[in-house]
């Protein structure tokens, strides 16, 4: 019998509140039956405020995040587990909602002020020699077409991940992923330069 499907939140699963203690234990099965049963309520919420879905993603992520990482700040005092983990979704939702207006304000400011300068020359001057730009710049060409891409949006053009998530058509996820491995590589291949 599957426990963590619908039945589950019928009451024939563990209850919520059972869930959070494991989950604040470090029970991973808690947390995916907890995110089993809240996830697309989670989502529907985040959609009905952001109306962008890889934004809802986002702040569905970031709320299941917040509740692995400290499960034990749920006070039954103040409701349900429904309820906290939706107002956490909400909260964050709200939160992204604001950080993207503030992002087109500043876009829209930036756009009056007139020609930016472009910021990988800034960086190369700030190395001190022609020899390190070329090395940045042959390690950001080693990289695979699709991290390059994504690092190059994220550091050159000034896009948030998100941001990049939308344009590129991609999850926000393997926006994410994209920049980790490829901030790695830059790392090793660029490992010597640091003094």
């Amino acid at each position: 019998m599957n426990r963590s499907g619908p039945s589950a939140i019928g009451g024939a699963g563990p209850r919520d509140r059972d869930l959070l203690r494991r989950i604040d234990q470090g029970d991973e099965d808690a947390f995916r039956r907890l995110f089993g049963r809240y996830a697309a309520n989670a989502h529907a919420l985040a959609l009905r405020v952001l109306r962008q879905p890889f934004l809802a993603e986002e702040a569905v992520q970031d709320a299941f995040l917040a509740v692995w990482g400290n499960a034990g700040a749920y006070d039954p005092g103040r409701g349900s587990v429904r309820a906290w983990l939706m107002g956490m979704v909400h909260n964050r939702a709200v939160d992204l909602v604001r950080r993207e207006e503030s992002q087109r304000r500043r876009a829209e400011v930036a756009m009056l002020d007139g020609p930016v300068e472009d910021p990988a020359e800034r960086v190369v001057e700030e190395l001190g020699s022609a020899d390190e730009g070329t090395k940045v710049r042959e390690a950001l060409a080693a990289l695979p077409q699709d991290q390059r891409q994504v690092i190059q949006l994220m550091y050159f053009n000034g896009l948030s991940q998100s941001r990049i998530a939308e344009h590129l058509s991609l999850p926000l996820g393997t926006v994410k992923s994209r920049t980790l491995l490829g901030m790695r590589r830059l790392r090793g291949s660029l490992a010597g330069m640091e003094r």
